[in-house]
């Protein structure tokens, strides 16, 4: 179909990667027609609407809302908060693409998603990767890790100055990270080529990072040291759930930093972690670094070299 839009899930963008928002963005730069499939119609879908896209207002785990907006689309992204309903969502909009003939879906899942995987988001992910390919809707796996929004969310003031609380043992356990803008870059590259690319999956890994490493890029990006404060496990969930953070996303990254603090302990990285070449290839531009994520995010920690 001639000028069909492309459905981008979650344009509004979250409090994480934003990666819809950031999908919708680059497919209008490059001119192409966006439908964007928003939870709530609010100033964030205004600023779509005045972007050039169109909007359709709905919950991706209702048939109702998710069928009318894929109707008529050849391609579209799918991506879920982590909270509750990823599997229901993910088998919504696969029965949803596969009725209405589309051709390609790009969904972003997560780094090793495997039957007995270390979290239950984990776990989930590899069930929806499954509906999709059987769906047979062309779809392309974005297996991306831990955001580096993740990590600025994280550092913190504390009596002593900006502080990293998390359960992941000595400075040496190692994250693989990678920024939500690089994730989005790959999606708008495989969204916006001339022909359907082969379905698949992508492992997006920018970097490994220990914790010593992370401490480092803050510094030199901000000019400000970080201080580093290992906590057990459950008092750093407990401490998220109070501060706001839902059950869901508590589990699957408490599970998560254990699965990272047990493989720093035996100096061991998981060979499922393996990166390949598709920021660059596909993305069209090298991997942004950890330092260079931090440097342009000095404002969000105060103006760099300032008390």
């Amino acid at each position: 179909m001639a000028n069909a839009p492309v459905l981008v899930a979650g344009a509004a963008g979250g409090v994480q990667g934003s990666t819809g928002n950031l999908v919708a963005r680059g497919l209008l730069e490059k001119g192409i027609p966006v439908r964007a499939f928003v939870r709530t119609d609010d100033d964030r879908a205004a600023a779509l609407r005045t972007q050039g896209a169109e909007v359709y207002v709905g919950d991706l785990r209702e048939i109702a809302d998710v069928g009318p907006a894929l109707r008529g689309v050849e391609r579209a992204f799918f991506t879920y908060p982590v909270r509750d309903g990823l599997l229901e969502a993910s088998a919504v909009f696969a029965g949803a693409a596969a009725r209405e003939g589309v051709r390609q879906v790009v969904e972003v899942s997560q780094l090793a998603p495997e039957p007995h995987a270390g979290t239950p988001r984990l776990r989930q992910h590899w069930v929806s990767e499954q509906v999709f390919d059987h769906a047979g809707v062309g779809a392309v796996h974005l297996r991306a890790t831990v955001f580096y929004e993740n990590i600025r969310a994280l550092i913190t003031t504390g009596p002593n100055g900006y502080q990293l609380v998390m359960p992941l043992g000595g400075q040496d356990a190692v994250l693989p990270l990678v920024g939500g803008r690089d994730v989005a870059r790959v999606a708008v590259g495989v969204l916006a080529a001339p022909e359907v690319r082969p379905a698949g999956f992508h492992r997006l890994v920018a970097e490994f990072a220990s914790v010593s490493d992370v401490m480092t890029a803050f510094e030199v990006a901000t000019g400000r040291p970080l201080r580093y404060v290992d906590v057990p496990s459950q008092a750093w969930k407990q401490s998220m759930l109070d501060n706001g953070l839902n059950a869901h996303a508590a589990a699957h990254l408490t599970s998560l930093w254990e699965v990272f603090r047990a493989a720093g302990a035996a100096n061991w990285v998981d060979p499922a972690y393996e990166r390949d070449d598709a920021i660059a290839r596909i993305g069209g531009q090298r991997a942004q670094t950890l330092e260079e994520f931090l440097r342009s995010n000095a404002n969000h920690f105060g103006s760099v070299g300032t008390p």
